[in-house]
């Protein structure tokens, strides 16, 4: 009995420590394997199983990873299959890239600057690139082994309609002032190309067409340009399609248009006289009647007339009137304007000048009496003149030199000589007008000087 008891036992313990052992052995083989590839796990490719694109719109068929230490990427390949055959699209290497296929050429790009971005853009989709695509990756390690991996997606290049447009307004959006600059736009999807065309007014009455392109601009936004505003758009696959209208409101801008006006009371509400409709009242020249009390007016095409408080002008300062001797008083009267001659001035310069004129004469008067007294008492010497002249009257010039008459003297030429004494009888042998003055202004200055 004994020996039949220990024989289970032993068989447990046999099952139990060969799962141990097993155990063990596939933990030590996953060790292996995750240190001889560590890193492994993370060069995988991710991308999407299916894409629809638009008929001659733009679509991109992703394809990215995650870029690992110690991996670098060798090739890229994007190849196409159709009808059981497959061709080589695009392929990236050491030497650069490539576009084998002619019917892509200048049609697809692949980033080049976007570490693990390897998607595939394709432009201008037509119906024959529908297709399987396969994004294929081969990495070289730093022990020269290489990884290669792959990810294929299906695309389906389908026609579509037009969508209904929406019209987006400008930055100032639909209420916009008189003068601004604003612009409506027509948005909508579908197949390229789409045809975009703007109406005035509403879809189911009258409407004026306005333009062909998506955007409806104005420059300077008038008054008149308030209005019900939609568009419609239209590609080739399907029918038009309009949007939904939308009210533009112009607002006016704030008129400049002020009037002042004068009145005689403390309030807007009194008796005005109308000055004159600038934003500025000015005087040339401000008279004492121009004080008073004034208030400006301010109104537009929008709302009611705006009045300011009042302001009250005082005009201090002016200059009194000269006053005129001898009861010629000025006039009472308003200033005169900048510039007039005044009336006193004058009359004191005139009386200035008289009185100066007089004094004047009665020095000559003086002298010419006390040289004429002199000359009857015989105490004045006599000089003999001799006149030079240029005068074209006379013969030749004449030129005399002063002498004594005490002296005895004999003139040059006897037809060339005058002899002048200073006596009220002296006569000149030739007389003329220039002569005479000469002698005159002589003896005068003669008479001076002696006294």
């Amino acid at each position: 009995m004994c020996n039949a008891q220990r024989t289970p036992l032993s068989l447990i313990s046999v099952i139990l420590i060969t799962l141990a052992c097993s155990a063990v052995v596939f933990l030590v083989i996953f060790l292996i394997v995750c240190i001889r590839k560590p890193k492994d796990a993370f060069l995988d490719l991710s991308g999407v199983h299916e894409i629809k694109g638009t008929w001659m719109a733009s679509t991109s068929l992703p394809c990215t990873y995650m870029p690992s230490e110690g991996f670098t990427q060798q090739t890229l390949t994007w190849s196409i299959e159709r009808d059981h055959s497959t061709s080589t699209i695009f392929r990236r290497d050491e030497t650069g890239d490539h576009i084998l296929l002619s019917q892509f050429r200048d049609r697809v790009s692949v980033p080049k600057h976007s570490p693990g971005n390897i998607s595939l853009l394709i432009k201008n989709l037509e119906i024959p690139d529908s297709g399987h695509y396969t994004c294929q990756v081969v990495w070289r390690s730093i022990n020269n082994s290489l990884i290669t991996k792959e990810v294929t997606t299906m695309v389906k290049v389908v026609k579509v309609a037009v969508t209904k447009p929406i019209i987006r307004p400008g930055e100032l959006g639909l209420v916009v002032p008189a003068g601004a600059r604003t612009s409506l736009t027509c948005v909508a999807s579908g197949s390229p190309p789409i045809r975009y065309r703007w109406f005035r007014g509403s879809p189911g009455g009258t409407a004026q067409p306005l333009g062909s392109q998506a955007e409806l601009a104005w420059a300077r936004l008038l008054p008149s340009d308030a209005g019900t505003y939609f568009c419609q758009a239209e590609n080739r696959v399907g029918a038009a399609q309009h949007s939904d209208t939308v009210q533009l409101l112009v607002t006016e801008r704030k008129l400049k248009g002020l009037v002042f006006s004068l009145q005689q009371c403390d309030c807007p509400g009194g008796t005005a006289q109308p000055l004159g409709s600038q934003a500025e009242l000015a005087w040339a020249r401000l008279l004492p009647s121009d004080a008073g009390t004034y208030f400006c007016q301010a109104e537009n095409r929008v709302g009611a007339a705006q009045h300011s408080d009042t302001v009250q002008l005082l005009v201090t300062g002016l200059p009194a009137a000269p006053t005129v001797s001898g009861g010629d008083a000025a006039p009472e009267g308003p200033p005169t304007a900048a510039g007039a001659p005044r009336a006193a001035p004058s009359l004191l310069l005139a009386a200035l000048g008289a009185a100066a004129g007089a004094l004047l004469v009665a020095l000559l008067l003086r002298r010419w009496k006390k040289r004429k007294r002199r000359g009857r008492d015989g105490d004045e010497p006599l000089y003999e003149v001799a006149f030079h002249s240029t005068d074209t009257r006379l013969e030749g010039d004449v030129e005399v030199p002063v002498k004594s008459l005490h002296q005895e003297t004999k003139p040059e030429t006897p037809n060339d000589t005058s002899t002048v004494k200073d006596r009220p009888s002296s006569v000149c042998s030739q007389k003329s007008p220039e002569y005479e003055n000469l002698v005159n202004a002589m003896e005068l200055e003669y008479d001076i000087e002696t006294m």
